[in-house]
């Protein structure tokens, strides 16, 4: 296992004196070594937490996700507090892999960081470089066209051809969504948002066969294709399906709760209320809004 990370306690010294010259550069520097310094120690046999201990990175790789969703959770609430603490907690989970691998010898923190700065001045060469006076969508362009080129060089992932790179632990709905964009840049693709909403259609049909059939199997794939076919028709609209579902699923909390309230002025629950009763709730509650 490599030892803790030492730090120089003068040069920290030095780097507050001088802090006021360019202190985002060097107060962080300072503070990212203790994390490291913190995460080594949670790490060390015998002195270390006994949880942080017995993790690797299978176990850890669920927390990494939901701290991706708590910062998304943060930035859709506008709230700043919450999203500076999320942040960190993701940070975490990056310091919490690197130490793991740092044990096993294959990289750490340092060698993370080199990779990120050297794919972000890589992949900006309108910026550090000499393909300046670039639009938006020209980037984009130039963006995918390194990346190609990078996956070029590197063994395949979550499988090859054309389609290979999108990651398996993507949400169904992302990963449909990167699916069908790769599909589409070799042309395989509806040319017309109408004839997704056709086959839209035509799924939603298939649905109803199935259950006249009563094969749930059936009808479970047939939803599959029905979701897969929505997100294809939100791409074609260019809107993000997760960011759509979210945004119906907050309507959904809103007007359920102005359902709860309403019944709570009569000291009922919506336990104790019909289902017409509670529809003619959510009617009202979507004609204020």
């Amino acid at each position: 296992m490599s030892p803790a990370p030492k730090i120089d306690r003068r040069q920290v010294a030095q780097d507050r004196v001088t802090a006021s010259r360019s202190p985002w550069v060097l107060v962080s520097m300072a503070d990212i070594s203790r994390l490291l310094e913190i995460m080594a120690a949670l790490r060390t046999p015998g002195t270390g937490c006994p949880w942080d201990l017995e993790q690797d990175f299978a176990s850890i790789a669920p927390y990494t996700i939901e701290e991706a969703y708590e910062v998304a959770d943060a930035i859709d609430r506008g709230d700043m507090a919450d999203l500076r603490e999320e942040l960190g907690d993701l940070l975490l989970q990056v310091v919490f892999h690197a130490r793991l691998a740092q044990e096993q010898g294959a990289f750490a923190f340092p060698d993370v960081v080199a990779s990120l700065i050297d794919k972000l001045v890589r992949r900006h060469p309108h910026v550090f470089g000499d393909a300046k006076g670039l639009t938006p969508s020209a980037v984009n362009r130039l963006w995918e066209e390194i990346k190609s080129r990078e996956r070029a060089h590197k063994p395949e992932r979550n499988g090859g051809g054309a389609l290979g790179g999108v990651p398996r632990a993507l949400p169904a709905l992302t990963r449909a969504l990167k699916l069908q964009a790769k599909a589409g840049r070799v042309g395989f693709d509806w040319n017309d948002p109408l004839a997704v909403l056709a086959k839209i259609r035509e799924e939603a049909t298939e649905i109803e066969d199935e259950l006249a059939r009563g094969d749930r199997i059936a009808a479970q794939g047939e939803i599959g294709d029905l979701l897969f076919a929505v997100v294809n028709l939100a791409r074609h609209l260019d809107i993000d399906p997760e960011t759509a579902l979210r945004g119906t699923n907050r309507k959904f909390e809103r007007r359920f709760a102005a359902i709860e309230h309403a019944l709570a002025e009569c000291g009922r629950t919506p336990a104790e209320a019909t289902l017409a009763e509670m529809d003619a709730l959510w009617n009202e509650a979507k004609a204020r809004e």
